[in-house]
């Protein structure tokens, strides 16, 4: 059940940062108050999921997906420019989630 807080926490965080583009610098009221309970919402899962996950391994997958996610919404919805030194970036950060489930230091 961590794992799925987690992802949760993941899910809504990115979210929420969306909602904070959006809000062009807190002055759109729908997208300003979503971020506030998106991020709300986030932490309280994060919260959860660290009840049975060590806080190293949970940040960094929760920071790690979430880089690589936001980044991918911004290249996507928002049209941010996509340059070769933007994917390899990606691909570390993916490279390294996986290197910590791969040394075991994610169960």
């Amino acid at each position: 059940m961590s794992w799925i807080y987690l992802i949760l926490a993941i899910v809504l965080e990115v979210s929420g940062t969306a909602c904070l583009k959006l809000s062009q610098g807190l002055t759109k009221l729908l997208p300003s108050v979503l971020l506030f309970i998106l991020y709300g919402f986030s932490f309280t899962s994060f919260s959860l999921a660290l009840k049975k996950l060590d806080v190293s391994v949970a940040y960094a997958v929760w920071s790690g997906i979430g880089t690589t996610l936001i980044a991918t919404v911004g290249i996507l919805w928002f049209r941010e420019p996509l340059s070769a030194l933007k994917i390899i970036s990606i691909g570390l950060i993916i490279i390294g989630v996986i290197g910590l489930r791969l040394s075991g230091g994610i169960q």
